[in-house]
């Protein structure tokens, strides 16, 4: 019997393998396209309101800080009434009355804030226009924030603050700044 290599039995195995022709079956699969369904998602709406101070509150929130609101006292300075008038502003609103009488009229004390409040608003007019809306200086400045600044440093000294950052501190170390953010967005009818 002969011997057959590895080599010899391999190649007469291999070679009839080879030599046919194999065919690959290809399948195109067909895809059925189904029509989309659009089906509404419901959103609830939260309704708010937004509601920005009135000119009441504002009268309220800084007589509340000047004298918590009381029309009768009178501080360390001389200041009188719910909102802390001096005389040299009442004298330059053409308020000419003794402490006694300001302080137990709380109407002449109304309209002395809202003479100063219109006084101001005229004299701020066009800082008020230039730059309300915007931060100066670290701070958002609205109308009834200027004007509160300046019921409390005078309004030069809120122009000075508005050009230059020179912050403005009264007799017991309150910056007109905290005013400015205090009572900044209020609506007020002037």
């Amino acid at each position: 019997m002969k011997k057959i290599t590895l080599t010899t039995f391999l190649i007469l195995i291999l070679i009839p393998l080879l030599s046919f022709k194999t065919y690959k079956r290809y399948v195109t699969p067909t895809l059925e396209i189904q029509p989309i369904k659009i089906q509404p998602i419901e959103i609830e709406k939260e309704s708010f309101e937004l509601i920005q101070p009135s000119h009441q509150q504002f009268l309220e929130a800084i007589g509340h800080r000047e004298s918590s609101n009381n029309y009768s006292v009178v501080n360390e300075f001389g200041y009188m009434g719910r909102y802390q008038f001096g005389r040299a502003t009442l004298k330059g609103l053409g308020i000419d009355v003794t402490k006694e009488e300001f302080i137990n009229d709380h109407r002449l004390q109304e309209r002395a804030m809202h003479m100063l409040l219109s006084h101001n608003k005229k004299k701020l007019k066009r800082y008020i226009k230039k730059y309300e809306g915007q931060v100066i200086h670290g701070v958002l400045i609205t109308e009834s924030g200027m004007l509160a600044a300046a019921h409390l440093a005078g309004q030069g000294n809120v122009r000075k603050f508005l050009k230059n950052g020179f912050v403005f501190e009264d007799g017991n170390g309150t910056k007109m700044t905290s005013y400015m953010k205090q009572f900044g967005g209020y609506i007020l009818n002037l």
